[in-house]
């Protein structure tokens, strides 16, 4: 016992901070082995086949569980605008972009509310933000997910969004012009422009 032991706790040493199961078993750790090392504490399961090593430092283990299950999402909407510091609200949900067309990524825990999002200007404005120490997760940029709080006003509310808006312009985390040339890219540059024009007159 104490040797399988020994062994799985080598290979943990070899395995990243936040990892896959499938990672696990491809440096040779059995099933039992993993969930021996959950057991006795050595690591915690974060979402269903998503572990991270209790030594590990303090981060945002909801971001790490869904950026290892789902990698091409990026976060996006209410969380992106909360983690940019645009909003005050904690959402109970975890919003991911994904592309449309695309399957939407299974995750239990936590929970989700997944977007499809056009497919050409998917990857317009994403950034990586670190969720933890040298642990990076997809997420759209201030002004992206501005521009997407307006162009979805019929989901996060107008209210919200224009919050959201002038707090940008008034913290510098997004210029106007920046904000005006993504919108018409994201086919809502009247819309934005004109509240734009008006917050600042």
């Amino acid at each position: 016992m104490a040797d399988t032991s020994s062994a799985s706790l080598a290979r943990l040493e070899r395995l990243p901070a936040t990892f896959l199961a499938r990672m696990a078993r491809e440096i040779g750790m059995a099933p039992h082995d993993l969930y021996r090392l959950r057991d006795e504490g050595a690591i915690q399961e974060l979402s269903r086949g998503v572990f991270r090593k209790a030594a590990a430092p303090e981060g945002q283990v909801d971001l790490l569980a869904v950026a290892l299950r789902a990698p091409l999402a990026v976060v996006c909407l209410d969380s992106a605008l909360a983690l940019h510091g645009l909003v005050d609200e904690i959402p109970a949900k975890l919003h991911i972009a994904v592309p449309r067309g695309t399957t939407p990524p299974r995750v239990d825990y936590p929970p989700v509310q997944v977007h499809r999002f056009h497919a050409d200007t998917f990857e317009i404005g994403v950034e990586m933000y670190e969720a933890a120490p040298s642990e990076w997760v997809r997420i759209y940029s201030a002004a992206r997910s501005v521009v997407d709080a307006m162009r979805l006003r019929h989901l996060v509310g107008d209210v919200f969004a224009l919050r959201a808006l002038r707090t940008s312009l008034e913290n510098g985390a997004a210029r106007p012009g920046e904000l005006v040339d993504l919108a018409r890219t994201l086919g809502v540059g009247g819309a934005v422009l004109q509240a734009i024009e008006v917050m600042l007159s």
